[in-house]
């Protein structure tokens, strides 16, 4: 039977219920995990300070995967490598948010920008360094034209974390390429890896690691690219997984 040892969890839809709370049940099998010597890993789209308040509550000083794979943390405030998206793709970026009127969003190193709160007058965007763009429609249509139109430029990764949006990071960035670097560091293989997820940000991740596995509440291309699949982020999903694969 294979031995996992790297556990990478997506937050958002997967160890996170809908209310944005990990339950005591998922809780408490993560805190068995990591007594059977199992390393739990976030591999999130959130950007770090977001996410590292999940982390304290867990009291995880383990790596962490944030912004898609836009960063890798040896483990909280411990950084090790960051990927920043080209200079100069904001604009165009910010062009087709407008041209299709969608919500849209950025990540930079110490904060998010939005449709609502953007830069200051005079500002550019070349001014600040940017980890990942995103989109928000509920438009099907709006959001197909525009992964064709970034798909023709090249170079850029296009992935979601729900089925109205799009999450745009550097070529060759994901949780996938993340967590492959991640295992060089602490000399894994991914065979060794268990990653759960539920959008299309962790299907490249699910696929390459040992045992890949959708949530209940997973959009269909996830489910069809897993290995296995949990019931919901609000039925203790992470739970049920754990019961299955930690050693006590």
């Amino acid at each position: 039977m294979q031995t996992y040892k790297l556990i990478a969890l997506d937050m958002d839809g997967t160890l996170l219920n809908d209310t944005s709370e990990i339950s005591s049940k998922n809780a408490a099998w993560i805190h068995k995990a990591r007594e059977a010597g199992m390393i739990v890993c976030f591999s999130t789209g959130r950007g770090f300070q977001s996410a590292l308040p999940y982390a304290e509550q867990l009291q995880l000083d383990t790596p962490m995967i944030t912004v898609n794979g836009g960063e890798i943390w040896h483990r909280p405030h411990v950084l090790y490598r960051r990927t920043y998206l080209n200079e100069g793709i904001i604009g165009p970026l910010l062009k087709l948010a407008q041209e299709y009127d969608t919500w849209f969003w950025g990540y930079t190193v110490d904060k998010v920008y939005n449709r609502e709160n953007w830069l200051e007058p005079g500002q550019s965007p070349d001014d600040l360094h940017w980890l990942k763009f995103g989109y928000d429609t509920k438009d099907d249509k709006a959001r197909e034209e525009i992964v064709q139109e970034i798909s023709n430029w090249g170079g850029l990764e296009i992935s979601n974390s729900s089925p109205t949006n799009l999450e745009i990071n550097s070529g060759g960035i994901s949780k996938a390429s993340a967590l492959q670097e991640l295992c060089g560091l602490l000399n894994l293989n991914m065979s060794q890896v268990v990653a759960v997820g539920d959008s299309l940000n962790d299907i490249a991740a699910i696929r390459e690691a040992g045992l890949g596995i959708a949530m209940g509440n997973a959009q269909d291309l996830v489910k069809q690219a897993a290995d296995a699949i949990t019931v919901s982020n609000n039925e203790d999903g992470i739970a049920h997984v754990l019961e299955h694969i930690v050693k006590i």
